[in-house]
């Protein structure tokens, strides 16, 4: 088996033709004969065939399977390309991997290892032909094949199950029916049919969406739009040609070959936006992904983690894009490995985050099947599961340490203080200007000198003045020290793009409005006090409103921090009340400060949010009528009613 832990990624092939990998075991030569007896001649399909052989016996699996079809049937050997209207067998004894549309074989694993050819060669398959991949698990016994299946749905690929009724052993098709992730169940000698009407389809609706009609890239935006209205994710800055692919997949399975009806669906069928929804944020990941990345993390990172840190200092780690949670309990079982006994005397915070509230909630029950469990070592099992009714449980100790809650982390307000950030295979699915934005995110979120790990085929891109790389092959990084605005947003140019599209989008909209709705929205955006958002170290993390006459940029080192940035009458009340709020957690005020030797007067309101993960207090500026001074001193006399401005600041 290749050593997928150091090797560099695979290269995606650039044949256009679908590749379909069929895996069986026990009970799997009679479901091949159905499959391939139904399959055309010119299907324009090319089908690779993974079966589970004895490692000493010879297979003469590709001399049986010629009698039942004209398609030419044969053995792979090393470096085979992959050609439409071809079948390859795998011979015995080999384990096979695809890269670039060609096919590469290596030794199988020495027992006791488990032997999952199947998984392994739809792994590769999915990573290299991406949405061209497609998956058939036929008969067998075991789960062999269900990772697989997923990763080939994870990477836009269309998966397929025998009809358990029709398997000879229905353990394999089973476990991937049941772990959901299954597009369609059919008997063998049904799938060629199937095939060929998906493959019409996709070239259809990708001719479709392709055709640069403007009224049709305008449904596509709209598309993008709704989703971004119920959702707040706006997939406008994601690598468009996978969205689209996401899209065409979705348009395929529900047997719509115009975007005009799908948009039409998407808007009346809330089901239906969450499976697109969920299919737009590409779920991939695994127990332990990349095994030597976790060993480098433990033999050189971990230790610097751990230098300082005690109950009272806590060591502090955020997983972003966290999906169903194995990243971030692998890093909880590695650091719980390395500390061993000295586990009681350190503090572990381990933050993870994803933007999808379904994945935040298996994340957070730590419950996997058992198919789900690959990369888990028979030790670890037993350390830190407990075995459940069919299924495994992170053991109560390891869920305690994680903390899991919904975050997009390339708007909501970042993390501070963290020495330790892992983001892997996420910002390879965004444009170059959201991967910048999110890398001088993690930049903010980071103490000096903390970590950020992100994927093989990731990189921190131009920002060499933000992190220095550690390991370039872990693409490990160490964050330096920077004058450079800790924050980026998207340019100027490209937000009022955005505007003026849903402005032209929801124009052409005929909906009847919401006076109501409107009339708050205009009282918000007119009417409210101007102010900030800020952290438990007190940084800006949002300004609202306009907030010039309360905030100005301090001289020297560029700063966010808002008593630093706090125009100087304001400086002392302003510390006075962030600190009273965040010892008693309550909203504190302090009416009528004098600004500009009493001819303005502010009111600041200090509230702390509720709900969020690390604490974050939104700070309100008012302009107020000048008080009315009732002092006995100043009633006197009509003519000394009027107390100079000087005497009133002393007063306050």
């Amino acid at each position: 088996m290749p050593n997928s832990d150091v090797e560099a990624p695979k290269k995606l092939s650039e044949n256009l033709f679908p590749v379909v990998g069929i895996g069986a075991s026990a009970g799997g030569l009679e479901a091949f004969k159905q499959l391939l007896r139904a399959i055309p001649e010119n299907s324009g399909l090319a089908y690779i065939l993974v079966q589970h052989l004895d490692p000493f016996h010879e297979s003469i699996l590709s001399e049986i399977l010629q009698k039942v079809t004209k398609i030419p049937v044969s053995e792979i050997t090393d470096n085979v390309k992959v050609e439409p209207d071809h079948i390859y067998i795998i011979p015995s004894n080999k384990m096979l991997v695809a890269t670039d549309g060609i096919l590469k074989l290596d030794q199988r694993l020495p027992k006791p290892q488990k032997n999952m050819p199947i998984d392994v060669f739809f792994s590769s398959l999915a990573e290299v032909h991406q949405d061209h991949a497609i998956g058939v698990v036929l008969s067998g016994t075991g789960t062999d094949g269900t990772l697989g299946l997923k990763a080939i749905k994870d990477h836009g690929g269309l998966t397929f199950a025998q009809e358990l009724e029709s398997a000879a052993y229905d353990g394999m098709p089973l476990s991937a029916i049941s772990a959901n992730i299954v597009d369609f169940i059919l008997p063998p000698d049904k799938m060629p049919a199937k095939l060929l009407e998906l493959g019409r389809s996709f070239n259809e609706v990708s001719n479709d969406i392709d055709s640069k009609d403007k009224e049709k890239e305008n449904i596509f935006k709209q598309i993008l739009l709704l989703l971004r209205q119920q959702r707040g994710i706006d997939f406008t800055y994601y690598k468009q040609t996978t969205i689209r692919r996401r899209i065409i997949r979705r348009m395929v399975m529900n047997k719509i070959d115009d975007i005009r009806n799908y948009s039409t669906l998407l808007k009346e069928n809330k089901k239906e936006q969450d499976s697109l929804y969920q299919d737009l944020l590409i779920p991939v990941t695994s127990f332990f992904r990349d095994t030597q990345t976790f060993d480098n993390l433990c033999e050189t990172t971990f230790p610097t983690l751990v230098q300082n840190k005690s109950l009272a200092n806590p060591i502090r780690m955020w997983v972003a894009g966290c999906s169903t949670g194995q990243e971030a309990y692998s890093m909880a079982m590695c650091i719980c490995e390395f500390l061993g006994d000295n586990l009681k005397n350190v503090k572990i915070q381990l933050f993870a985050t994803d933007v999808s509230e379904i994945a935040v909630a298996k994340a957070r029950s730590g419950n996997y099947l058992k198919s789900e469990m690959e990369g888990v070592s028979d030790k670890r099992l037993k350390e830190f599961f407990d075995k459940m009714d069919g299924s495994y449980q992170l053991k109560k100790s390891i869920r305690d340490m994680c903390v899991f809650a919904p975050h997009n982390f390339l708007k909501d307000a970042p993390f501070a203080r963290m020495d330790f950030i892992s983001c892997r295979n996420v910002l390879i699915y965004m444009e170059p200007y959201l991967q910048k934005k999110a890398i001088s995110t993690f930049h903010y979120a980071l103490n000096d000198k903390g970590y950020l790990l992100l994927g093989k085929s990731e990189t921190t891109g131009s920002d060499s003045e933000l992190f220095t790389p550690v390991n370039k092959h872990e693409k490990l990084y160490i964050r330096k020290n920077s004058s450079r605005s800790l924050m980026s947003f998207l340019p100027e140019k490209v937000s009022r793009t955005v505007a003026q599209t849903e402005k032209n989008i929801q124009a052409k909209e005929n909906k009847k409005e919401d006076f109501q709705k409107n009339a708050d929205d205009l009282l918000l955006s007119k009417y409210s006090p101007a102010g900030v958002v800020v952290n438990d170290q007190f940084d800006i993390v949002q300004f609202r409103g306009s907030t010039g006459p309360y905030l100005e940029p301090s001289p020297g080192k560029p700063t966010f921090k808002v008593v630093e940035m706090a125009r100087k009458p304001l400086t002392f009340e302003l510390r006075n009340l962030l600190h009273k709020s965040k010892k008693s957690g309550q909203p504190s005020t302090k009416e009528n400060i004098p600004v500009n030797d009493g001819k303005r007067w502010v009111t600041i309101e200090v509230i702390p949010l509720p709900n969020t993960i690390e604490p974050h207090y939104l700070i309100l500026f008012k302009d107020t009528v000048k008080p009315v001074n009732t002092n006995s001193s100043s009633q006197k006399e009509s003519s000394e009613a009027k107390i100079s401005d000087e005497h009133l600041r002393i007063e306050q």
